[in-house]
């Protein structure tokens, strides 16, 4: 075989894998007790071409979960976290990949669900230095309160958006209420507001 044909046939397979969790992420999106015969429909391939690349629910959900998470973490990173009050980088950050989970809330709890613990710590490490990192920045400013250290901070904060993402999952909140329960929740667990304050006295 030669080496153009295995560059194909390697594309090929790229792009089918692709299809298929691009058609996960619909299927179960609207229906999360779909099969893996009505994800290999939507794909337009056949099950055993999911099977192929996917030999199982978990390993298919967790290829959605890691797709979710590089969506996500992209649009952080393309946040300037270095210029500007850190009390609007952390909220803005809060605010990144807030539409896709609310679009996706019952798929992304199904999927961290098969993850497991260590799975999703490591998933979880890019976004949360991120975070210590606003929050250092913020305390070092001035804006944020320094009576708590930024390790307890950033577990609260993490914390309330769990919070706030269960509320919308469970149905007790609509995502732009949750969301704005969230950033107002995180300024106050900062002293963001205090720290406003002083600084106009």
């Amino acid at each position: 075989m030669s080496e153009k044909t295995t560059r194909r046939r390697r594309s090929d397979a790229e792009q089918s894998e692709r299809a298929v969790v691009a058609a996960a992420v619909r299927v179960l999106g609207e229906r999360p007790g779909a099969s893996m015969r009505d994800v290999a429909e939507e794909a337009g391939v056949s099950r055993q071409t999911v099977y192929a690349h996917f030999p199982s629910r978990e390993a298919l959900l967790a290829a959605v979960l890691e797709r979710f998470t590089a969506r996500v973490l992209e649009e952080a990173r393309a946040l300037d976290h270095d210029q500007g009050p850190a009390r609007d980088a952390l909220l803005a950050f809060l605010d990144s990949g807030w539409d896709l989970f609310a679009r996706h809330s019952g798929l992304v709890r199904a999927a961290a669900a098969t993850a497991g613990p260590g799975r999703a710590n490591e998933l979880h490490a890019p976004f949360l230095e991120i975070l210590d990192r606003l929050v250092r920045r913020g305390q070092a400013s001035g804006e944020f309160d320094t009576g708590l250290s930024a390790e307890w901070l950033v577990a609260a904060l993490v914390a309330l958006s769990h919070a706030a993402g269960e509320a919308v999952h469970d149905g007790r909140s609509d995502p732009a209420t949750a969301v704005a329960a969230l950033r107002e929740s995180a300024v106050r667990l900062l002293g963001a507001q205090a720290a406003e304050s002083r600084s106009r006295q």
